[in-house]
């Protein structure tokens, strides 16, 4: 089992109440399935088949005691995994394969006519934020635009170009010299 397939299958351990409560009992003490099952107000089969889920993912740990098998939580284990999940690095592996762009195409194709004009600027922030990035890579980072040049560009998109001014520049994705001074990108 890989890295990540590992972690999934920790917080697929972690993501059902019954499992939390067996290893809220077994960090107490070493228990008994007939013992857990009386606590827990479940079908002796219910536990083990989830003492076993917890064993499989390395969490718990069973004993032969006589005609019982006992088990206990293995604390190392938790810790290992613990602290796997607080190294930043462990998580952007499992994003590795995410199309991030997938949003922001969604929305560019909902909004932009066929000849690459905006049917209408987005009310919805989040919306309005992936348009605005899109009309920012029409200007070159580091070249001064005059007003004029800057609303020449934004009319290809959309008549009310006062509006994508503003937002540019309230979204930081153009910079504004005061006293309506030139425009540009960082």
């Amino acid at each position: 089992m890989d890295d990540n397939e590992q972690l999934l299958e920790f917080f697929k351990a972690l993501s059902d109440a019954n499992r939390l409560k067996i290893i809220g009992l077994l960090a107490e003490r070493p228990l008994t399935v007939e013992q857990m099952a009386e606590m827990l107000h479940l079908r002796a089969s219910t536990v083990s088949n989830h003492l076993s889920f917890l064993a499989r993912v390395g969490l718990v740990e069973g004993r032969s005691e006589s005609y019982y098998n006992v088990y206990s939580l293995k604390f190392d284990r938790m810790d290992e995994l613990g602290k796997r999940m607080q190294m930043p690095e462990t998580y952007p592996p499992m994003a590795s394969e995410v199309d991030v762009d997938a949003y922001d195409r969604k929305v560019l194709a909902d909004y932009s006519l066929p000849d690459g004009s905006l049917k209408t600027i987005p009310a919805q922030r989040k919306k309005l934020e992936v348009i605005l990035r899109h009309i920012a890579r029409d200007f070159e980072p580091g070249v001064r635009y005059s007003e004029k040049q800057v609303n020449e560009l934004l009319a290809r998109y959309h008549s009310d170009t006062a509006t994508l001014r503003r937002e540019l520049i309230g979204y930081k994705l153009l910079q504004r010299q005061g006293g309506g001074g030139d425009y540009w990108r960082d």
